[in-house]
């Protein structure tokens, strides 16, 4: 166990605080976890407790220095019932008491990483329990590029809990490896790259703050290509078939939010053919992920620099997709940057 588990909760608030004042960028708090080694019965015994009387659960994970423990402190914070360290072992455990509780405990988050094939491999066991059990179960990944990494690890003077005798880059290695097959199951995936605590927690309310759980979640983002394809997307799609409003002297020093430059976009041949079929698409894909239990999606449209062509189509998919009922966010991340 690492010294910052030891810390008394006031102690890491107040370093976190710290840490964000020096750097912009207090998702630096690391969860270091041992592993856990004992055997443990991960069954529920739910003779007797209704169905209504199980807990929704959400499981948080991810990168040392994405900030899982601020994710954590955000659904606290909304009234969570938040286990923090806990072995994935225990997790079944865990929801039967909740169950039990008598409607005192009906949601938790459990925040856990994976340190060792054993760990994992009771972690996926407890997550096949909690399916055969029907429980109402999500997993939030936190995702944060190597350099974002670094800086966070550097910034607080620790080290990776996996690096050993290496280097921090070691260390997020083999921890990206270990978390790949968690990572692709994971139904909320959220990029903290450039991301400061205030923007996580923001992030963390818009998907969890609602006092009714909607059937779908989407966050449309455009992006700009020459700065890299956003790692949290699921879906993708390129706009660089339609002529670039930036060669257009009257047009360039506007962005795709401006009337001038969506008409112009959409005025270029096969721009509304492919906002309507692609919306009709994003319907059987709406459906089957709905079918699936997948209750986020991101949507990721992009342009060489993010700044015209992506933008307009964002802002046009995005009131479809709220038209035919999704809960909608429009992110861009690029716009402004050059």
């Amino acid at each position: 166990m690492s010294e910052h588990d030891t810390q008394p909760a006031a102690e890491r608030d107040q370093e976190a605080q710290e840490t964000h004042k020096e750097t912009g960028q207090d998702l630096t708090q690391q969860d270091a976890r041992q592993e856990d080694g004992a055997q443990v019965s991960t069954g529920i015994d739910a003779a007797g407790v209704p169905e209504s009387a199980i807990p929704e659960l959400v499981i948080i994970s991810g990168m040392s220095g994405a900030g899982r423990s601020t994710a954590a402190k955000c659904l606290e914070d909304l009234g969570w019932f938040v286990v923090d360290n806990l072995p994935p072992a225990l997790i079944p455990t865990m929801v039967e008491l909740g169950a039990r509780s008598q409607g005192n405990v009906a949601r938790i988050a459990v925040v856990v990483d994976v340190r060792g094939r054993r760990f994992f491999d009771n972690l996926r066991e407890s997550l096949a329990e909690l399916d055969s059990r029907g429980v109402t179960r999500r997993i939030v990944f936190l995702e944060s590029s190597d350099d974002a990494l670094v800086r966070r690890f550097e910034s607080v003077r620790r080290p990776h809990p996996l690096q050993g005798d290496g280097r921090i880059v070691d260390g997020i290695a083999a921890e990206r490896e270990l978390l790949r097959e968690l990572r692709g199951d994971a139904d909320l995936v959220i990029d903290t790259s450039s991301l400061n605590v205030h923007e996580l927690r923001a992030k963390m309310d818009a998907q969890f703050a609602g006092e009714e759980e909607p059937e779908l979640r989407a966050t449309v983002m455009s992006f700009g290509f020459k700065y890299g394809l956003p790692v949290d997307a699921d879906l993708v799609v390129d706009m660089r078939f339609l002529p670039n409003p930036h060669w257009v002297p009257e047009l360039r020093p506007y962005t795709g939010v401006h009337e001038e430059v969506a008409a112009y976009v959409f005025n270029q041949p096969g721009a509304k053919e492919f906002l309507d079929r692609y919306a009709e698409l994003l319907q059987l894909v709406a459906a089957g992920y709905r079918r699936e239990g997948k209750r986020y999606v991101t949507i990721a449209v992009g342009c060489t620099g993010g700044k015209h062509r992506s933008v307009a189509m964002s802002e046009k998919l995005a009131a479809r997709l709220a038209a035919e009922g999704v809960e909608t966010v429009v992110v861009h991340r690029d716009m402004g940057r050059e």
